[in-house]
């Protein structure tokens, strides 16, 4: 079982990376957390990596940090999660969010991620919120609004793609991107994504 990779970056997309490790390529999906942490094309990567086995393919799932490859593990451990499910949920928050949304019984911030509905979300909190007690002492999200207002439309239309890939309506995604930038959040997939994400779970 493949559990960790490391090598160049080959391609990376909002919910996928190709990573060349000496000379094979291995395509991993990602949560957009660990697509923000990812440097351009041509950059050293490694990720955490869990191998999900089935009767008609070999899928791979990569997590920048221990943290993240364990909240996923817990997540697919509850019926009714597969894992990109568990990929969606951990796109449309931050580990610390959805530690925190499940130690606290906030249905509907859980609610809030696509794919997630309220017997799901009850599920989640019922069994895991013992297992994320230990994962939760780490540093919140630093979100920075800087920028310029002007944004290109090639980020644009890979931020919408990213989230209407999530299962958010493109209607709600286009608004919530526009939003963005009005507020003048710097202008690259990853700050516009994250913000987007911020709002559409408001």
């Amino acid at each position: 079982m493949i559990a960790f990779l490391a090598g160049k970056l080959m391609e990376k997309e909002a919910n996928s990376v190709i990573i060349d490790v000496g000379g094979v390529g291995y395509e991993v999906m990602i949560p957009l957390s660990t697509f923000y942490e990812l440097g351009e094309a041509g950059s050293d990567v490694s990720l955490r990596v869990y191998t999900h086995v089935r009767e008609d393919a070999i899928q791979l799932f990569g997590f920048k940090t221990v943290r993240e490859r364990e909240l996923f593990l817990n997540l697919i451990g509850v019926s009714g999660i597969g894992p990109k499910s568990a990929i969606t949920a951990l796109s449309g928050m931050s580990a610390d969010e959805m530690i925190a949304a499940i130690r606290t019984n906030n249905l509907a911030r859980l609610n809030s991620i696509p794919g997630v509905g309220k017997k799901t979300a009850e599920r989640l909190v019922i069994e895991l919120r013992d297992k994320v007690a230990k994962l939760s002492a780490v540093t919140s999200d630093d979100m920075r609004a800087d920028g310029i207002e002007l944004a290109g439309d090639s980020v644009l239309e890979d931020a919408l793609s990213a989230l209407v890939n999530l299962g958010y309506q493109k209607s709600a995604a286009e608004k919530a991107l526009k939003q963005a930038t009005q507020e003048g959040v710097e202008i690259s997939v990853q700050k516009l994504l994250r913000r987007s994400l911020q709002i559409l779970a408001k």
